[in-house]
């Protein structure tokens, strides 16, 4: 049986310990497991579940802020001792300290990696613009002549990924930069002698002689 199995098995035959927040054990608890589920589990099995559940980091938070130990029904059994607690607290400390110096390591290569980076774009910039032979320039830049070519390729390579990662430019007058126009209409109001539900229609003429506001030239009539 693995460790993981056993966990569920645990979780399943005593609920009130293993299942949910974890607490602290009581004492020998392996010898009330033993007693209670007689032959379902070996004594390795349980040796190797009991490093890594009392191992865990919910079970030293608990164990650094518990004041008594719980048996297999999930009753107070036994005070945590003061030395038990503060052997808990040492281990999250330590813990916490690997953690925060691993972080800071992680961001200080970070920063190199990306100021070589930098570093050999320079160098690619000022190499393809130099009127300067390849020794002297190696010379100029203090880099080493079996050097310079792996550094330009690199260079290169880490321009093309950059360019091809960069977002690509909208053009004016694609659809996501046209702006969103209402259809145009007439906005004209009924005229005044329009019947209600009648269709509009021409606008009458003027006077004699002047033009109809529709632009049609007025009809010839008696004078």
């Amino acid at each position: 049986m693995s460790p993981a199995a056993c966990a569920q098995q645990l979780k399943a035959l005593f609920p009130a310990l293993f299942a949910g927040a974890a607490k602290p054990l009581k004492l020998r608890i392996q010898a009330d497991i033993q007693e209670r589920a007689p032959g379902q589990f070996s004594k390795q099995v349980l040796s190797a579940f009991f490093r890594r559940y009392t191992g865990s980091t919910s079970y030293l938070i608990a164990a650094s802020k518990a004041k008594h130990r719980y048996d297999l029904d999930g009753a107070e059994a036994g005070e945590m001792s003061e030395e038990h607690r503060q052997i808990a607290v040492q281990e999250l400390a330590r813990r916490r300290a690997n953690h925060e110096a691993a972080r800071a390591q992680e961001v200080a290569q970070h920063a190199q990696e990306e100021e070589q980076r930098r570093n050999r774009f320079n160098l690619l910039r000022a190499f393809e613009t130099t009127t300067l032979t390849p020794a002297n320039f190696c010379a100029l830049k203090g880099v080493a002549m079996e050097e310079l070519d792996g550094l330009l390729a690199l260079a290169r390579q880490e321009a093309a990924q950059r360019a091809s990662q960069a977002p690509a430019p909208q053009r004016i007058g694609s659809p996501g930069n046209r702006e969103q126009r209402e259809p145009r209409g007439d906005n004209r109001g009924p005229r005044a002698d329009q019947r209600p539900g009648q269709r509009p229609g021409p606008r009458p003429a003027g006077p004699r002689g002047e033009p109809r506001r529709d632009g049609r030239p007025p009809k010839a009539g008696p004078r």
